[in-house]
């Protein structure tokens, strides 16, 4: 898993709800640039507001710990 790979299947979640980045943006409570810069896979993005803008698209994270 990437920043890329993240910024993909946010872009391609958004885009299969019929949002825009503004609308988005708007409903996670983070800025449109800072939705543009995780779609595009920026690597310093704030992991905080990535994973809540990944909860308001309904997505999941799941992290498996080594030996699992």
């Amino acid at each position: 898993m990437t920043p890329a790979h993240i910024g993909r299947i946010v872009r391609a979640a958004r885009k299969s709800q019929g949002l825009r980045q503004d609308q988005l943006a708007g409903a996670a409570g983070v800025g449109v640039r800072f939705l543009s810069e995780l779609e595009s896979g920026k690597t310093t993005v704030q992991l905080g507001k990535a994973l809540h803008v990944l909860r308001t698209l309904g997505c999941s994270v799941r992290i498996v710990p080594p030996g699992r």
